[in-house]
């Protein structure tokens, strides 16, 4: 009789558990996929695709070749705002996606609880808010890298940009642990849209605007770095700690929090999501102590100190300024444009040699000048120095900049004093024009930039640092004429001539005269 065999079954070894290593593991593929989906999503590769598209257009010619890195890093900032609304809207389509599709069951088989999907949902935000700060960092090294840049720009302004796309993102993603509404974020970008329009109204000194992701104060005027007195460092700590309280809220509204129990967050309603361990609370409450801290300290307005440096700056520049001499000729600056004296006296150069040799001894002092009183979004016109041969220029170069600095340069050439030029108006008006657009390269072009109406014929207001000119039709017919003839006819009758010529009160007829020109057959009547 054969005897049975029994088969010995060896039962199968237990499974481990996936420990927090393994968890923490998933979270990161998981965030992985969903930032390579975030990027390739169509509003984000658009939104990039403007976003670069601008920037490269727009820096090529920005700031006249010429930027103060001080006005650089701010305008930095805007841009960035519509990659943050693409990623606002992508990330929360994407937390949103396992309902829409009806696969949110499925994830109950998976290691990763809600509370950690939501962790990956918020860490696929932060390739895109890295491109988006190189991006920053490539605009703002452009102008740095300009030969005419001065300045020095601020790592607290440099910041608003990328932290404005983390925020506006981490928004997404709380928006979905909200509502479950695909239209809940669309909604909140129509909301944004319109409330950045009315923010752009409210650029007082209303410290409530602070509260905004970007706080624009531009002007036609650079304030030196130090009179700016902006609390970019206090903003960027600002906007950070708002977006790690709205990531820590999106992970608590997940329904479980870092070692809760099973079943948390089954309960209905608000309350029933609203759960999660310690740390997450803690977390929270330390993320909006941040934000608090930064939106009190970013509050405070402008200091004492500063209001006194800028009314330093002001009203004696001279007490802050570095003077060189170069042909005859001193160059006053502030410490940070000191690099600009040889494109101030390239125009000084170049307006001497017209003017010939009644000139060419004659010594001119180049005053740098600024109006710092009123703060960023101040534009007064300062007033004109009364001390003799001594010229105002400003803080900002090229483009228009220069003919007027030019024109600045012939007036007290003709007058003696900057306070006389803007109340001329008789026939040195045509001599003072043509020294200052005779030795450009295109004269015509440079007269239209310096009018107020971009004429080239009539009469019309020619703007200047200081006091504006005024040229009448008939100094307007004389001075294209002379800019058609050949320079060095021109140049040598003016020589000759120059004592008449900048006698006051010289008529214009007579002016025409001297320079071989016949009558000028426009209107020769002055703004009373």
């Amino acid at each position: 009789m054969t005897t049975p065999t029994i088969a010995t079954v060896t039962p199968p070894a237990a499974t481990a558990p996936a420990g927090p290593r393994a968890s923490w593991a998933a979270v990161l593929a998981l965030a992985g996929f969903e930032a390579r989906r975030l990027l390739t999503r169509l509003p984000v590769l658009i939104a990039f695709a403007v976003y670069i598209g601008w920037t490269v257009w727009r820096t090529r010619t920005s700031f006249e070749g010429f930027p103060a890195l001080q006005d650089a890093d701010r305008a930095t900032q805007a841009a960035p705002l519509l990659v943050g609304l693409a990623v606002l809207l992508s990330a929360n389509q994407a937390v949103l996606r396992s309902r829409r599709y009806g696969t949110e069951r499925h994830f109950a088989v998976l290691v990763l609880p809600p509370w950690r999907r939501t962790v990956a949902h918020l860490l696929s935000l932060v390739p895109a808010v890295l491109l988006v700060a190189v991006c920053v960092g490539g605009q703002f090294g452009w102008e740095a890298l300009k030969p005419g840049a001065v300045g020095n720009g601020s790592p607290g302004e440099l910041l608003v940009g990328p932290l404005s796309v983390l925020l506006l993102g981490t928004f997404g993603v709380l928006l979905a642990r909200l509502f479950a509404s695909a239209f809940a974020a669309p909604l909140l970008l129509v909301v944004l849209l319109f409330s950045s329009l009315f923010a752009a109204v409210f650029q007082d000194d209303d410290a409530s605007r602070w509260l905004m992701p970007v706080v624009g104060e531009y002007s036609t005027r650079t304030l030196p770095s130090e009179l700016l007195d902006r609390p970019a460092a206090w903003h960027a700590l600002y906007l950070a700690g708002l977006a790690l309280s709205v990531a820590s809220a999106a992970v608590l509204l997940s329904g479980e929090g870092a070692g809760s129990r099973p079943g948390f967050g089954r309960g209905r309603g608000l309350r029933g999501r609203f759960v999660g361990n310690w740390s997450v609370h803690a977390g929270l409450a330390g993320a909006v102590a941040l934000a608090l801290l930064g939106a009190v300290m970013q509050s405070g307005g402008v200091s004492a100190r500063t209001e006194k440096a800028r009314t330093r700056y002001s009203t004696a520049p001279q007490d802050l300024q570095k003077c060189v001499e170069r042909d005859g000729t001193s160059y006053c600056a502030f410490p940070e444009w000191t690099p600009r004296t040889g494109h101030w006296a390239e125009v000084v150069g170049q307006v001497r040699s017209l003017a010939g040799d009644a000139v060419q001894d004659r010594p001119l002092v180049v005053r740098q000048r600024v109006e710092a009183r009123y703060g960023l979004t101040g534009d007064a016109a300062m007033a004109p120095l009364t001390d003799p041969n001594q010229v105002s220029v400003g803080t900002t170069w090229g483009g228009n900049r220069v003919p007027e600095f030019a024109v600045a340069v012939a007036g007290v050439l003709v007058t003696g004093k900057e306070a006389e030029v803007g109340a001329m108006c008789d026939g040195r008006l045509v001599t003072v024009m043509w020294l200052a657009l005779a030795g450009r390269s295109d004269p015509l072009s440079d007269l239209s930039d310096i009018r107020l109406d971009d004429s080239t014929s009539g009469s019309a207001v020619v703007v200047s640092e200081t006091e504006p000119l005024y040229m009448t039709a008939a100094h307007t017919e004389l001075v294209r004429e002379l800019l058609d003839r050949p320079r060095e006819e021109t140049g040598a009758k003016v020589t000759a001539n120059w004592a008449e010529l900048t006698t006051p009160k010289v008529t214009t007829d007579r002016v025409a005269q001297l320079l071989g020109l016949d009558a000028p057959e426009e209107a020769d009547e002055c703004l009373q």
